[in-house]
């Protein structure tokens, strides 16, 4: 097995879970330099993976000035800051690990695509859902036959209503003009997913949504700016983040993300949530990425495709996949597939181990963080499991799905695509 040299940019909880599955994954994967501006990352990273001072930087200018000294880099920086490392690092020979979206910008996705073609290099977009056994078992199954032609499709994404206030209230994504609309930095692992099991072009699409709930006009009357300022309300509220980031000790992610720190204690915790916003009020924040929103999606044939995004749920995928023979209903987190064939009028119920043994269900994304890792190593080997998915440009084509739905959300209008790759 060949060595495969990396480096990482971006060592937040994303950076830090790509580099820690490759250093553990078996596939000849070895951290070789890490650009980090906070200092207690990047020392996370020095450590875990035994750097020498000199290949830990602060800024991604800094080691993509140097010689090319690795075979790929993991770039996980924040959404508006993977375009100009991205393009560095191809231009210098890099293979990318991408964290999504590729870009905000849809002109900086077509930019990345070209050049990354130019260069000879791949590039593969952190689409983890494609990795999981869950949708690689209703792939699968569709690509079988047995619902003959997928007709219409209803996914539903619950990002929870803890998890909406953490990332997208209090968090880094709050603010789409920061980072991105919802639609796309947390969406398009699902427009993705719909237009990977539908396999065809989507032609246009309709979409609906706002910020209807997480509003200052929302706030209890006498809610304090910052919770653990003492707020009248605390007993009864969901978001209470003295609960949430104080008391629960074993959210390990919430606790690391609003410190900022690999292993923070309990006083990095209250400092957070005393002077950050992942103390404020969830009423009383600056976020304006929506908290619910529909899309209505037609494909190449005929076929048709309805995606919910919605914060007040417990969190989880539902799917529902109709076709000409046949119905398949699943739930993303549980172990059972159902299909109803329509010839025999008959139910079967089947585990998703059992559609898709060889992929894990463990760990993050539903195990789609080390599928994707294994993806990239199979990528680097020469191989591509999932074909022209594997693809930069199958990545570009789904963002385009959601630019345009953002398009229509904001406009009222029916949003045409024309398709660039033909890639699916």
């Amino acid at each position: 097995m060949e060595e495969k040299r990396l480096i990482v940019i971006g060592a937040g909880n994303r950076g830090r879970t790509y580099s820690d599955i490759a250093a553990t994954a078996g596939r000849g994967f070895r951290v070789v330099g890490v650009a980090e501006p906070l200092n207690e990352r990047r020392e996370y990273i020095r450590r875990k993976h035994g750097l020498p001072a000199e290949r830990c930087f602060r800024s991604w200018e800094e080691i993509l000035t140097l010689p090319r000294f690795a075979d790929a880099c993991v770039i996980a920086t924040m959404d508006r800051d993977h375009f100009a490392p991205a393009l560095e690092a191809v231009r210098k020979g890099y293979s990318l690990l991408l964290e999504k979206p590729v870009s905000p910008v849809p002109e900086e996705c077509l930019t990345l695509c070209a050049e990354a073609e130019a260069a000879g290099v791949s590039v593969l977009v952190c689409h983890v859902l494609r990795y999981t056994s869950f949708f690689v078992a209703l792939k699968r199954i569709v690509e079988s036959g047995e619902l003959g032609t997928v007709m219409h499709i209803q996914h539903t994404e619950g990002v929870g209503n803890v998890h909406q206030s953490h990332s997208f209230v209090r968090g880094n994504w709050a603010v789409s003009a920061k980072s991105s609309p919802m639609i796309l930095q947390k969406s398009c692992h699902d427009t993705d997913i719909i237009r990977w099991l539908i396999g065809r072009q989507c032609l246009r699409v309709h979409s609906f949504g706002s910020l209807g709930y997480f509003r200052r006009e929302n706030a209890p009357e006498g809610s304090p700016e910052f919770c653990a300022e003492g707020c009248p309300h605390s007993d009864g509220c969901p978001y209470d983040a003295v609960k949430l980031y104080y008391d629960d000790k074993k959210n390990g992610w919430f606790r690391t993300s609003a410190t900022k720190l690999p292993s923070p204690t309990d006083d990095d915790v209250m400092k957070a949530i005393l002077t950050t916003d992942y103390g404020r009020c969830v009423f009383k924040c600056d976020n304006d990425v929506v908290d619910h929103q529909t899309v209505s999606m037609e494909f190449e044939g005929g076929a048709t495709a309805d995606f919910t995004m919605a914060a007040f749920n417990r969190g989880g995928r539902t799917i529902r996949i109709m076709g000409t023979r046949g119905e398949l209903s699943a739930s993303m987190g549980s172990p059972e597939i159902t299909v109803f064939d329509f010839l025999s009028r008959q139910t079967r119920r089947l585990r998703v181990s059992e559609v898709a043994p060889d992929q894990t269900i463990a760990g993050g994304h539903g195990g789609g963080d080390t599928g994707v890792v294994h993806a990239f190593a199979d990528l680097l080997d020469g191989l591509a499991p999932f074909g022209p998915l594997d693809s930069l440009k199958a990545s570009c084509e789904s963002h385009r799905i959601a630019f345009a739905a953002e398009e229509s959300r904001l406009t009222g209008k029916v949003v045409g695509i024309e398709p660039l790759y033909g890639v699916f």
